[in-house]
């Protein structure tokens, strides 16, 4: 693989107008699907097969006038000092608002003077409105009613707050972009010491971010797409595609510096440093495809658009990389290196000498390996116990889909919640649906009765968490008493609402639903009825369960195909091993981070929190797709060298300290870009993006630097030359790839030879 890679990088490198074209006409063309046939995406996390979104879909086919998975928004009111919303003027003021909230798309408005939802001093009262679609179906004219009603209220004197489901998930992500380019760009420069040198690996990168995003939103135009399926692709393209681009070029420089003339320069970087890109990349997108496996829908989503931003990414490296560095010369190849001297025609290599060069400088890598050697396994020892004490606090990990409540204190959704968990109950913000399916029940009446008997038990409990049962016969009114009977004998379903204590991401909240499940089990045995429960909180109970499920399932068939890839890399059983060990430190250092700083609230005003909650519950299957196969990169471009000196006679332990020599400064140079490129994510308002963005930062960060530069080379060095050994029966399976490039310079000097042989022919007929 390494000569075809060489043959390609040699002649993007000559044919750079022709490469440069083929990107340009692809990125225009999807840029213009993008613009022309983007459709809408969803901020919904659903997944069938689970008790909660039968519910929901036993609701919509029985009654398709209803929506109860549609998008939910509470307007809070608040009097001001010496009124009431029960005096005529606020009564008149809440009555003129709820008057301009209707549209097309809202299906109900719980008056709060029929519902109760007024707080005991009347000066708090808030009003549910239920839509038909998701929020990201809704219409400008919902929003503008909205805004419409809290005009109308404010200017009668009410204070006016939105909360809800209904303002959707705003994903902007420009502000984080922008720092990660920025410090991309002062990591390169010091890295390459030329300007043209760091933005080359800027400009592919982003070629690629633009490529893959555009591919997303034109497919959206056929397929609904999350709303965090395109932000995931930006985040990860960007940061692999500067951290590719910056291994191929980083291996330019140094073929220039031997003397390589600047086109077999080009072919030779791809054909070695792209090879490990070529692997590390695979192995990012066997984590990410690996998500289909669990067979959750939004997960399949956005492990497909980052498998996709990253292929895409290693095409640009491979091929558009090499076609720049054709138009830029000398001038990528930093100070030391602008003119590069030229080799003769009578003298050419018969070897390649490029693994380790004679007189290797006294770098910091090279003083860090050698202390490394020294004091290999106290090294060793105080890693394994630094990333343990790391991971502590993962053992209290807890999961939730993050709500209003750990919205910034300042926005409108946030002032919501906190009015009506302070006048009324956190659960208010969240309450629990039971649904009575009675179309087998003897007697459906009873059955109601019978289930709305059992949960007013469980509430009288003194552990039970229970505020309030709202029962499915709100009222003895006629109206409600014909409502009720027409909804039994048409439905044939009834519904009762649960207000637990506790918010929708409360852990008592989440033992609350298992409670209702057990309270109401033995429902069909005695009524012929079933009961359901679901809401917010349910779903996400049910998700993450599901989650939790399918984990081991996913990691087996990740973690084992990348080890099947990464021995065919290696040519070793111990060193793939060792790298899939040595990421369980990361992954387990990174959620106690997160848990540390999202969950505990330690230090998290540095990054623009100011509440606590439950982690994003689909971050630990997500972190780990995601960081393994980046975790695989470092491996693969660290420990590549160390095969490649190996491979070229250097002993075991030296060649560790060799190849760790020459990788050490780009691979960390590639850490704190790929760092900077996720920490950037910590600073937007969106919890979503701004857990997966702070999670993988710190993943990262303990991987490049505590993992793979501190553990990796320690057990490497104590282990010697049994690290490389392979058994002759799997070695004869598996296929060759020549990561380090041996093959490739030898075919080289061969055929440098054939030509000056020729030549010499030549001369002399």
């Amino acid at each position: 693989m390494a000569w075809q890679l060489f043959r390609l990088g040699r002649w993007s490198f000559r044919r750079r107008w022709t490469v440069v074209g083929i990107w340009a006409v692809l990125l225009l063309a999807l840029a213009g699907g993008a613009a022309t046939l983007s459709g809408k995406t969803h901020d919904a996390f659903e997944l069938s097969g689970l008790e909660s979104t039968e519910a929901f879909d036993l609701i919509k086919d029985r009654d398709p006038t209803a929506a109860p998975d549609g998008a939910t928004a509470r307007v809070v009111f608040r009097a001001p000092d010496g009124a009431t919303l029960t005096d005529p003027a606020g009564r008149q003021a809440m009555t003129d608002a709820l008057a301009v909230l209707t549209t097309d798309n809202v299906v109900s408005v719980l008056d709060p003077f029929t519902t109760g939802t007024i707080s005991e001093d009347g000066r708090t009262g808030y009003v549910s409105v239920g839509y038909a679609h998701g929020a990201a179906d809704l219409t400008p004219a919902d929003r503008d009613a909205l805004e419409a009603a809290r005009t109308v209220a404010e200017e009668a004197g009410l204070t006016v707050a939105i909360g809800g489901d209904v303002l959707g998930i705003e994903m902007d992500g420009a502000l984080a972009e922008a720092i990660g380019i920025a410090l991309a760009f002062v990591v390169l420069a010091l890295t390459f010491g030329s300007l043209v040198a760091a933005g080359m690996p800027l400009l592919t990168a982003l070629v690629g971010v633009g490529i893959g995003v555009a591919a997303i939103a034109t497919l959206t135009g056929f397929a609904e797409l999350g709303t965090t399926t395109p932000a995931l692709g930006t985040m990860l393209g960007l940061a692999v595609g500067i951290d590719y681009a910056l291994f191929i070029l980083s291996r330019y420089q140094a073929e220039v510096r031997r003397g390589r003339p600047l086109d077999e320069a080009a072919g030779r970087a791809v054909g070695t440093a792209g090879s490990a890109v070529v692997f590390a990349g695979l192995t990012v997108i066997i984590a990410l495809v690996g998500l289909a496996v669990c067979g959750i829908g939004f997960l399949t989503e956005m492990g497909l658009a980052g498998a996709f931003t990253v292929a895409v990414a290693v095409l640009v490296a491979l091929t558009l990389l090499p076609a720049l560095l054709g138009f830029t010369g000398p001038r990528a190849t930093g100070r030391r290196t602008r003119t590069p001297a030229q080799p003769t025609a009578t003298a050419p290599q018969t070897a390649d000498t490029s693994a380790v060069p004679a007189a290797a400088p006294r770098t910091l890598g090279r003083r860090w390996a050698e202390g490394l050697a020294r004091h290999r396994r106290s090294a060793l020892v105080a890693g394994i116990a630094l990333a343990a004490v790391a991971a502590l606090p993962a053992a209290s990990l807890q999961l939730a889909l993050p709500g209003d409540s750990t919205k910034p204190a300042d926005s409108d959704a946030r002032i919501a919640y906190d009015l009506i968990s302070e006048h009324f109950t956190a659960g208010a913000n969240g309450p629990l649906l039971v649904v009575i399916d009675t179309d087998e029940a003897r007697d459906p009446a009873a059955a109601v009765d019978t289930a709305t008997e059992s949960l007013h038990a469980l509430a009288a409990r003194d552990d039970s968490h229970v505020a309030a049962v709202i029962p499915a016969l709100t009222g003895d009114s006629p109206e409600a008493l014909h409502t009720y009977t027409q909804q039994l004998e048409t439905a044939r379903l009834a519904t009762l609402t649960v207000i637990p204590v506790a918010g929708p991401s409360d852990r008592t909240t989440k033992d609350l639903v298992a409670d209702l499940r057990a309270a109401l089990a033995d429902l069909p045995d005695h009524t012929g009825a079933r009961a359901m429960v679901t809401g917010l909180t349910a779903v996400d109970v049910d998700i993450s369960n599901a989650l939790i499920d399918v984990f081991p399932l996913y990691l087996a068939v990740v973690v084992g195909l990348a080890v099947v890839l990464l021995i065919a890399v290696f040519r070793s059983i111990w060193v793939p091993l060792k790298a899939a060990l040595g990421f369980l430190f990361s992954v387990g250092a990174s959620l106690g981070a997160t848990v540390a700083v999202f969950q505990w609230g330690w230090l998290n005003t540095l990054i623009g929190l100011d509440a606590t909650g439950p982690v994003l519950f689909l971050l630990p299957i997500l972190l780990t797709g995601i960081l393994f196969g980046l975790a695989m990169d470092y491996e693969v471009f660290l420990v590549t060298r160390m095969r490649e000196a190996y491979v070229h006679g250097v002993p075991a332990r030296q060649a560790v300290i060799d190849g760790f020599t020459h990788s050490a400064r780009v691979v960390g140079a590639a850490a704190l870009i790929m760092v900077g490129v996720f920490a950037g994510f910590t600073l937007t308002d969106d919890i979503i993006l701004k857990t997966i963005g702070f999670a993988l930062a710190i993943g990262v960060l303990v991987d490049a630097f505590l993992v793979r530069m501190l553990i990796v080379p320690a057990v490497m060095l104590i282990v010697g030359r049994h690290i490389w050994w392979m058994p002759r029966a799997l070695d004869r399976l598996v296929p060759t790839v020549d990561v380090e490039g041996e093959a490739l310079a030898g075919h080289l000097a061969r055929h440098t030879a054939v030509n000056t042989v020729k030549s010499t022919q030549k001369h002399i007929a």
